[in-house]
């Protein structure tokens, strides 16, 4: 990852200090600190959820004792957007933090990311991360998420030397407890954890430090001389009382004495030279929320010929497919063919009442990865931050044969929800957690019990560089990212995983591609075992697995993961089944019978009345047994030289849409709880794609007429995507086709 030159925000805190060593340790550079404070100097505290300013008196001497600017401003806003969520509200405290960092971008232009301390508070990270979103900086968080115990421990051994200068917590005491440093109380913080639950880091507001050196106090440490006890709450249970400082020095580190120090400082001196307090008011100019972009509206007209639209019928949640099935029309290359298309999707949308904000996840297939940048830059004009309050969608991004297999450059399938139930994870902030998500995609969407991760890379969630050691190694690394995210949302991917979508790019060598599914089936194992240790025994559900071959991935990874889970709304032991059928049985049709070799053909996870997902594999020894009568042995044998013809293609859709239909009918489902439908094919099965879209379509036509006129729907239901390959197994990825559904009850 790029070297930054990083802004620091600090609150005098232990967590704001140890933030900025993990920026140095990962190859950044501090180059300023940044400080918001009351604008009464003889208030210790505000009421906020977003600032801590006990000890602000004696953030001054960070310059100093750093060697580098401090830029301060008094806060003169109070929280007035109350949701967790912010979006820019004029007034609001958070637009304080605005006006600070953008005057530190104005007087050090090279600033291109910010430092902050937050570990576990949403509502802080979430109001960091809009204002650098605005700013165009980075958000680094590296202690997002850790461990608290350990990162307490990793502050004293690596010689953060802070105090204590607010308790509110059961167990401690105002006259016992405040100016105490943090390594002298942490044994006693561990007891407070086991008595009384508390945060042993203080993420609940237990208590609140000042650092008075460390690392980065290369110059001089703060020794404070005198301070009082101010008691804002006698309670008798957790009493709170914050640490007024009055009077403080600093100690010189260095031979040659630091001009001022060793001198008493009374508190309310003059500004050192390199402390800078910004004044004024938020000009930011920008268009308001939902405003469109004229761009985007300018649109060039499609020929109706040209645009393709899917679409399945489930009434709440449905997915809309859409694409340019030639490339004759004006020469608009990547961005322009998808500009056209988020444009018809948002009609789309609009037709049925919705907009952006009801889309639960995007899949965006481009043509080519190396013009990955311009169509993200495309993307994010479309979907952005405004236009989705409840939470932007999640994201995976593939590079795929389109234009070989005649579908254009882009295509893209969005998920959506007719309500705003879905919760969302969104995490722009680097950290060591999980790889971040700058931009509007998010890392998961949670709804109605359904948990769509974004796709997961090998990616070293620090640095966000690929991890060395091949595909295995990235494997394992987008596997512990896609448990860093089941844990926000209390499941685990070993225990609550339906479906793995892994995606194999070509640049795999052959030889490794058979260990990849062993080792997810180890790393699962594995995560099991580690919930066993811990005392607790969940239920498993058995989840399938399809692998997909394709040109490349973001990053030039090898491997990117799509896992899907189950998140029960109760705490209740979901019942599951990977072959319970139910009592009734799916009429025959198009002439099939059933056989006992269906079965090695399905892959399903059925959660009953609520959840089928079905994966079905029509490799060439099953189109064999489909068309005996007019196959040759070659095709046994993965000999493509002798095509298949249109007729043997019709009966292989036909055998796909009985074995599906009985699938879902079998387990008291049925096509209109499909949410969607991707048939996955390879570009040389040389059969066209109009061909072969309007077969299924047919097939689809003739199973309505079956059932007594239950229209499955009017577009076409089904998404075909064109892979390099795809399989039940990373060993063989040969299929002819490959069948992806997915029901839910409402």
């Amino acid at each position: 990852m790029q070297k930054m030159k990083v802004v620091a925000l600090v609150s005098g805190g232990k967590d704001s200090c140890y933030a900025m060593m993990k920026c140095i340790q990962y190859g950044h550079q501090i180059v300023a600190v940044a400080n918001l404070l009351p604008a009464d100097d003889s208030v210790d505290e505000l009421d906020s959820y977003m600032y801590q300013t006990v000890g602000h008196q004696i953030i001054v001497s960070y310059a100093e004792c750093m060697g580098v600017p401090l830029f301060r401003r008094r806060i003169q806003g109070s929280t007035r957007h109350h949701k967790l969520s912010y979006q820019r509200t004029p007034g609001d405290e958070v637009e304080d933090m605005f006006i600070l960092l953008n005057e530190v971008k104005k007087q050090i232009p090279s600033i291109t990311a910010v430092s902050s301390g937050a570990i576990a508070s949403d509502y802080q990270r979430l109001r960091v991360e809009s204002v650098c979103s605005r700013l165009g900086l980075v958000s680094l968080a590296y202690l997002w998420k850790q461990d608290q115990s350990l990162l307490l421990q990793e502050m004293i051994t690596n010689e953060i030397m802070a105090i204590t200068v607010k308790v509110a917590a059961m167990g401690l005491d105002p006259a016992k407890h405040l100016g105490k440093e943090i390594a002298f109380l942490e044994p006693y913080l561990h007891k407070l954890k086991d008595l009384y639950g508390i945060n042993v880091c203080g993420e609940g507001g237990e208590y609140e430090t000042l650092t008075l050196d460390c690392p980065l106090f290369q110059n001089a440490r703060i020794m404070l001389d005198d301070f009082q006890v101010v008691l804002h709450s006698s309670d008798s249970i957790a009493p709170v009382g914050v640490l007024h400082p009055l009077k403080f020095h600093l100690e010189s580190k260095q031979s040659n004495s630091l001009s001022g120090n060793n001198k008493t400082n009374d508190l309310c001196r003059e500004n050192i030279s390199s402390v800078f307090e910004v004044q004024g008011v938020n000009l930011e100019e920008c268009k308001a929320p939902g405003e469109p972009d004229p761009e985007v509206n300018d649109l060039i007209e499609v020929s109706s010929h040209r645009l393709h639209l899917s679409k399945t019928e489930k009434d709440n949640t449905f997915s809309i497919c859409c694409w340019l099935q030639d490339t004759s029309g004006p020469p608009t290359g990547l961005q322009g063919d998808l500009k056209l298309i988020l444009r018809q999707i948002e009609l789309q949308l609009e037709g049925c009442g919705l907009g952006w904000e009801h889309v639960l996840y995007i899949h965006l297939y481009i043509s080519d990865m190396d013009q990955f940048t311009q169509a993200n830059e495309t993307y994010v004009r479309f979907i952005t931050q405004d236009k989705c309050p409840f939470g932007v969608p999640s994201r995976s991004t593939i590079e795929l044969p389109l234009i070989q297999a005649g579908l254009g450059r882009v295509y893209v399938e969005v998920l959506v929800a007719n309500d705003q139930s879905k919760r969302v994870l969104h995490v722009q902030s680097i950290s060591c957690w999980a790889p971040s998500c700058i931009g509007p995609y998010s890392q998961a969407t949670l709804h109605k019990e359904i948990l769509l991760m974004a796709g997961q890379l090998g990616l070293d969630p620090p640095t966000m560089t690929l991890c060395d050691g091949g595909s295995t190694a990235e494997l394992e690394s987008a596997l512990q990212n896609s448990e860093a995210i089941a844990k926000c949302f209390n499941c685990s991917i070993s225990t609550s995983a339906i479906l793995f979508v892994v995606y194999c790019s070509t640049n795999i060598p052959l030889d490794e591609r058979p260990k990849i599914h062993d080792n997810l089936d180890a790393f699962a194992k594995q995560l099991k075992l580690s919930h066993l240790d811990k005392g607790t025994k969940p239920e498993v559900l058995d989840p399938i697995f399809l692998y997909i071959l394709v040109p490349d991935l973001p990053k030039r990874a090898l491997v990117e993961i799509k896992p899907i889970l189950y998140v029960p709304e109760t705490m209740e032991t979901p019942e599951e089944t990977s072959c319970q059928l139910s009592s009734i049985v799916a009429p025959t049709s198009f002439g099939f019978q059933p056989a006992d070799w269906h079965d090695s053909c399905i892959q399903k996870c059925v959660i009953p009345g609520k959840i089928c997902a079905v994966v079905l594999s029509i490799t060439s020894v099953v189109a064999m047994k489909i068309c005996s009568d007019s196959m040759n042995a070659d095709w046994s044998n993965n000999n493509h030289q002798n095509f298949l013809t249109e007729s043997q293609m019709k009966r292989i859709s036909r055998f796909c849409i009985f074995l599906l239909n009985k699938t879902i009918i079998e387990n008291d489902f049925s096509w209109k709880d499909t949410m969607s439908l991707r048939l996955y094919f390879p570009p040389n099965l040389h059969v066209p794609l109009e061909t072969l879209s309007n077969l299924f379509a047919d097939g689809f036509k003739e199973l309505d007429q079956m059932n007594g006129g239950t229209k499955v729907g009017g577009k076409p239901i089904f998404n075909l995507v064109p892979v390099l390959g795809a399989g039940i197994s990373s060993a063989c990825t040969n299929d002819i086709i490959t069948c992806e559904l997915f029901a839910r009850k409402s």
